[in-house]
């Protein structure tokens, strides 16, 4: 008998292995992750962000409603905050793409010393930000001393010096685009010079045979077959660019907002921890705005690669 319900426990062992309940198995250790670590943070954030008059001290609230929404919608600092970060994808997401994509070409049609001029082409990636950010500063900032060696060529070329640092915002901008595009080009070029690497040179060599352009190879083969990975550097900048804090404080320093060049995740860290934080019902509300952004635009994208990429 107990032989008997050895081979059926056995039996149905197998029967849950060669099911699909197998691979939910290998799955169980990553999804109780990203329950615990993604999942639970995203519910409990949407709930302080509906908590109104939320006090820190005593872990109470008066209610629950839209008020936190209300008055971040309407804070000109966030407002300034959205359009800050805007701006910053809007620039940086193609320049950086189209730059990388320019130079990874050229990488690919070197053969000598190619291994040596993309570890040149990566150290950026793998420097710290902060200390590229102070590189930058002293290049760009104006003091007492000098007027910075971004000025100096200014003035060697006939033009009038800028304030980079403290000055007009559009001088400010310019800064925070291009310390962007230079921290993450470098991982683009990589990306790029690998899926350019991958596409097969029999298409190529029929292309050459039947005399066609340079350009035409270009649009015809190259771009279609290394698109999807265009297409992922597109979706990873864009969510990197919305979440864009470290790069502007090593330019800008803590008060983003005396600067006018804070971001939205600048913004939400500042209602936690800043000069006006305590606030982390209104930090949740910023939170979870940003997290629709960011969601709606990935879904924007995902529908447009289903219609135009080729895999």
């Amino acid at each position: 008998m107990a032989a008997v319900g050895k081979g059926t426990v056995d039996g149905m062992v197998k029967k849950i292995l060669n099911s699909g309940v197998k691979g939910w198995l290998y799955l169980l250790p990553a999804l109780i992750f990203l329950g615990v670590f993604m999942v639970y943070p995203l519910i409990d954030v949407l709930i302080y962000s509906l908590e109104e008059g939320y006090n820190s001290a005593s872990q109470t609230y008066q209610g629950m409603g839209g008020y936190n929404y209300s008055y971040v919608l309407h804070d000109p600092y966030f407002l300034q905050a959205v359009k800050n970060t805007f701006l910053l994808v809007i620039i940086t997401v193609p320049l950086s793409t189209g730059i990388a994509l320019l130079i990874a070409l050229g990488l690919h049609s070197i053969r000598p010393l190619r291994e040596l001029l993309q570890t040149v082409y990566f150290l950026p990636y793998v420097t710290n930000t902060l200390a590229v950010g102070m590189v930058f500063m002293i290049l760009f900032k104006k003091t007492e001393y000098s007027d910075g060696f971004i000025n100096l060529l200014i003035t060697w070329f006939g033009g009038n010096s800028v304030d980079f640092i403290d000055g007009p915002y559009w001088a400010k901008m310019v800064v925070l685009c291009l310390y962007t595009i230079w921290v993450v080009m470098p991982f683009k070029i990589l990306i790029l010079t690998s899926a350019l690497a991958s596409v097969n040179p029999d298409y190529y060599r029929a292309a050459r045979v039947d005399g066609t352009s340079g350009f035409r190879i270009f649009v015809r083969i190259t771009l279609p077959m290394i698109s999807p990975m265009i297409f992922y550097l597109v979706i990873t900048g864009f969510i990197g660019a919305f979440k864009a804090y470290s790069d502007v404080v090593a330019l800008f320093g803590t008060d983003l907002n005396a600067a006018g060049m804070n971001t939205i995740v600048g913004y939400v860290y500042d209602m936690l921890y800043g000069d006006s934080g305590g606030y982390p019902s209104f930090a949740s509300a910023a939170a979870v705005i940003l997290f629709a952004i960011v969601f709606t635009i990935t879904c924007i994208n995902l529908l447009v690669s289903d219609r135009k990429l080729r895999y």
